[in-house]
């Protein structure tokens, strides 16, 4: 099997503020500083990209890219533009099964997001090839069902409460709080997050690299006081200061994530020299994809670090690589983040999307799909609706 052309189709979905957004929270200043709003796109939207990779045998795998310019600083225009002129013609004529060597000829600094897409498009084509889901591929399947956590937008505390209950109500039984600004008054929130859910939620924090060291330390402790039980605090301070990270980590009980600090396994190798974090946040645009993913995940594991699959957004296909990876990772948490759950339809066929959608079953998870590939089907009339160009 050689693989004959690599083709990409953009996506645009507007985004209604109110099912993201808690009260007080999700203005246009924000959204501007998240990129997400430029005077191109006037509306708040997320984009995506479809990676299709054909071969001479008529098997086509489907993969996806994320695009951000907030968090990842890829827009739509440049993975596009990556796959269709400089990383799809490499692939031409080569075996999609050898991944490795595939993944390698693209292997340069940057285009994470372009290369992601192109690893979970070969996984789907390999899997499809061979009749297997794409998590066999990465070493087997071991869950079959995965809980699923959801981002809550800062806010006002009576906003994010009412937010969390709203989704507690369907079926979500874990939550990632968004702070990062005053630290008395992100306890506030903390504490009215807590106070809605209950005590056996599992909430989460994250700071996006919003507090000095002594801040971080200053809200972990004041969080326990008032206890909040957060199962681990996110990204405290600046990406940059790992030695910073260290700090805050060795002071506090609470364990401490690594997301913005952590995009390559050379990141993951510095952190865990220094001691910095007890947790890698582990998503599969910043680290060029599924195989990639798997090897921070490794380095982790040898070092004693707990992993989590954060949020990074997705259609059916990233939502179903996420599933797939997250269940062949020994030691993951159970709740995977998946607040595109509340933003947009996963442009799925039936009966995959129902399976893809609020509410969710009653033990809050999501299955993993057993088809070949990454086991779902996209549904052609809507991604015309919403296909740009």
């Amino acid at each position: 099997m050689k693989i004959t052309a690599v083709t990409t189709r953009g996506i645009r979905l507007p985004i209604p503020l109110p099912p993201y957004s808690t009260e007080g929270a999700g203005t246009k200043r924000e959204w501007y500083r998240l990129g997400r709003i430029t005077g191109a796109r006037p509306e708040p939207v997320l984009e995506y990209v479809l990676v299709y990779i054909h071969t001479d045998q008529g098997i086509t795998g489907v993969g996806e890219a994320a695009t951000d310019i907030g968090f990842f600083g890829e827009p739509i225009e440049e993975v596009q533009s990556a796959i269709d002129h400089h990383l799809g013609p490499r692939l031409v004529g080569e075996d999609p099964f050898q991944r490795e060597r595939i993944m390698g000829l693209i292997d340069f600094r940057g285009n994470n997001c372009a290369k992601s897409g192109i690893d979970i498009a070969l996984h789907d084509l390999v899997g499809k090839a061979l009749s297997v889901p794409a998590g066999t591929l990465l070493g087997g399947i071991s869950k079959e069902r995965i809980a699923v956590c959801l981002e809550v937008a800062g806010g006002t505390p009576e906003g994010m409460a009412k937010f969390a209950k709203e989704c507690v109500d369907k079926n979500v039984y874990s939550f990632k709080a968004k702070i990062g600004g005053v630290v008395e008054e992100d306890v506030e929130r903390l504490v009215a997050v807590r106070e809605a859910v209950g005590p056996k939620v599992s909430l989460r924090a994250d700071a996006n690299q919003g507090y000095s060291v002594k801040e971080a330390i200053r809200l972990c402790r004041l969080a326990a006081h008032a206890s909040v039980d957060l199962d681990l605090l996110e990204q405290p301070v600046a990406a940059w200061d790992i030695d910073g990270m260290a700090q805050v980590r060795s002071s506090v009980d609470t364990l401490i994530e690594a997301d913005e600090s952590a995009y390559s396994i050379h990141d993951v190798m510095q952190i865990v020299r220094r001691q910095a974090a007890d947790v890698i946040n582990i998503k599969i645009a910043k680290a060029g994809g599924m195989v990639a993913s798997k090897k921070i995940a490794a380095v982790a594991e040898a070092a004693g670090l707990q992993v989590v699959f954060g949020t990074a957004y997705g259609l059916g296909p990233k939502i179903a690589a996420k599933l797939q990876l997250a269940s062949t990772v020994a030691g993951a948490p159970d709740a995977v983040e998946f607040t595109e759950l509340v933003l947009h339809d996963s442009l799925t066929t039936v009966p995959q999307n129902r399976s893809m959608a609020l509410p969710l079953a009653g033990d809050g998870c999501l299955e993993v799909p057993t088809g070949p590939g990454l086991g779902v089907q996209l549904d052609e009339d809507a991604l015309a609706r919403f296909a740009i160009g």
